[in-house]
């Protein structure tokens, strides 16, 4: 790496994208939190940042709709991916205990996650925010007994909460997938995973021919989701990942038939599988 990468992700400090960050980069990288999905992308193209990292999607909830939109929409290339286990913590205010919790505060994802555990507390307010170390943060700076957030371990740690109940997420198996993104980036040595979206032609049977292209050159594809195009209703784009790199002989004429083939195509980026 030619300098020092500062990170940009959405959220605050304590936030399990910065985890990601911290896992891929290692403990010591320069972070910048950003509120918005739209902010993190902006701060790369500016030269605000040097790399940003982005949750795509959530082994429980699914994929992360505004992230795969702004891939669109920009010219950032995805560099590298990140799996991070996502487990719940619920913390308060050094005095709170079960008994004074009244409010939990958490980014709705988070909420989801933890149905169960809230479920076994009805009289609890929940209260959607927009980040769970934001959610943190506020119930520390406010010091009221009666609040509790839901967040990750080293959150509590970041603002000075008490644990009061561990990894309350519903299901066990509970992952979240990021991007790294980067502007023109060096190619990956070692890729062996791409991302792609595609859209196909208006046609009977387009969307099979499309597909077939890398059945036909045994090109195993490991996602394909299917998104509604912003601002053009009823046409949708297919986000598709694939084993294998754009310097692999397969895959690079799976995408040449695919240009062929499709209405357009847009490669996202190809890089090293992450390790869970």
């Amino acid at each position: 790496m030619s300098k020092e990468p500062i990170v940009a992700f959405q959220g605050e400090k304590g936030a399990y994208s910065e985890d990601a960050c911290f896992k891929y980069f290692g403990e010591e990288v320069r972070t910048c939190p950003l509120p918005d999905f739209q902010s993190v992308f902006e701060a790369v193209e500016r030269d605000k940042a040097t790399h940003a990292v982005v949750p795509v999607e959530n082994s429980i909830e699914g994929s992360v709709a505004q992230v795969n939109d702004l891939l669109l929409d920009h010219d950032l290339t995805i560099s590298g991916e990140v799996i991070v286990p996502v487990k719940h913590y619920l913390m308060a205010f050094d005095d709170a205990t079960m008994e004074t919790i009244k409010e939990v505060l958490s980014h709705p994802q988070a909420l989801g996650q933890c149905r169960k555990f809230l479920a076994i507390h009805p009289d609890w307010r929940v209260v959607p925010t927009y980040d769970t170390a934001g959610s943190a943060r506020i119930v520390s700076e406010e010091r009221r007994l009666d609040r509790a957030a839901i967040a990750s371990k080293r959150a509590a740690s970041v603002y000075g909460l008490k644990i009061l109940r561990e990894e309350i997420q519903s299901e066990a198996v509970n992952f979240t997938r990021f991007f790294v993104l980067e502007k023109n980036p060096e190619p990956v040595q070692g890729a062996n995973k791409t991302s792609i979206v595609f859209a196909t032609k208006n046609a009977p049977g387009a969307l099979h021919k499309c597909l077939g292209e890398f059945a036909s050159r045994n090109v195993n594809l490991s996602k394909v989701e299917s998104r509604p195009r912003r601002n053009k209703p009823w046409v949708y784009v297919f986000y598709a990942d694939f084993e294998g790199s754009m310097d692999d002989p397969n895959c690079h004429a799976a995408i040449g038939g695919l240009l062929k083939t499709g209405a357009f195509v847009k490669i996202l980026g190809s890089y090293r599988k992450a390790e869970e």
